[in-house]
């Protein structure tokens, strides 16, 4: 048994994206990242993942454009609403976009490649926080948009797993309340029956 990784799994949380500061990942602890999160698995092989890393100045542009993309779908905004906006992407030193690309394929649904890029996106936060990152995966109102979609790089057909805003984090995380387990298990017991 492994009980510190054991005990890792178990104190995992997300941290504040507004908590998050610099320095970002050295480009060796980037690689180490990007790497566990391609050791998922895959039926198939298909690789329905990949990476788009906003940071420096890019993250700034990137909050400019989704700026002037909310204020054509919502009319005049306030100035808080405004830098809400402004500051979506340049509020951790690095954010990096987690998108599927699903291959039309006979045996392997779409679903199922979609539950791979989610996992390569959980699989690139513990390795982050294994390495002493905080991490926090979102995703929000321009993921699901042409629009939002197109100004973040994300091509028409694929479809975004999440944004996972990284970077070092100072102090604790207070943990939430948990589900207990015990109450999501069910022993197989023969086809559904409607309670």
């Amino acid at each position: 048994m492994n009980k510190a990784v054991l005990d890792f799994l178990m104190s995992r949380r997300s941290a504040p994206i507004p908590e998050l500061t610099g320095p970002e990942p050295t480009p060796e602890e980037l690689d180490i990242m990007l790497k566990a999160a391609s050791r998922v698995p895959d039926h198939g092989k298909l690789n329905p993942w990949r990476f788009i890393l906003y940071r420096s100045d890019m993250r700034h542009k990137v909050g400019e454009m989704l700026a002037v993309l909310a204020e054509e779908r919502e009319g005049e905004m306030s100035p808080a609403r405004r830098e809400q906006e402004l500051t979506r992407f340049s509020r951790a030193p690095l954010v990096i976009g987690v998108v599927c690309a699903v291959e039309d394929h006979v045996k392997i649904p779409e679903w199922e490649q979609f539950l791979a890029a989610g996992m390569a996106a959980y699989n690139l936060m513990l390795a982050a926080n294994a390495l002493g990152f905080g991490t926090n995966m979102i995703t929000n109102w321009y993921s699901d948009i042409p629009e939002g979609k197109e100004l973040l790089g994300v091509a028409p057909h694929e479809k975004v797993v999440g944004f996972i805003h990284l970077g070092r984090h100072h102090g604790d995380v207070p943990d939430r309340v948990r589900p207990d387990h015990n109450e999501l298990v069910r022993e197989y017991s023969g086809p559904w029956v409607e309670a």
